[in-house]
């Protein structure tokens, strides 16, 4: 009966130890999708001001424009442009779904007629 309660005990701490492993890698991912830095490092590059893509910010369009712009033109301007000169990755595989869907709520929650408009400063 002690071998059980102890094996239950290791097993149960092994568990909780695990969660928190589970817990903190959840963490980092949620930082990873971080929407106002892959802004930054994946759009702002190609959209800063007097750029030949033209400068983009949350706050440059409307929610309604964000939502059909990454409902409806995000695929047809991004497709066969590639992440760099050097990189010659195509964007649209570079961004995955998960980042697509972060840097949207980024532009969205940032849009012109939202609560807290903002830049990408």
């Amino acid at each position: 009966m002690k071998r059980i309660l102890t094996l239950l005990a290791v097993t149960a701490l092994v568990l909780l130890l695990a969660g928190g492993v589970l817990a903190d890698e959840k963490k980092a991912d949620t930082k990873k999708l971080d929407g106002k830095s892959l802004y930054k490092t994946s759009c702002k590059v190609c959209h800063d001001e007097d750029s030949d893509a033209g400068e983009y910010t949350p706050m440059y369009l409307i929610i309604e424009q964000w939502d059909r712009f990454f409902d409806e033109n995000y695929v047809d301007t991004h497709t066969g442009l590639a992440v760099s000169e050097s990189d010659t990755t195509k964007v649209i595989d570079a961004i995955t779904p998960a980042m697509l869907k972060a840097i949207r709520k980024f532009c969205v929650d940032g849009a012109a007629d939202s609560e807290h408009p903002m830049t990408c400063g």
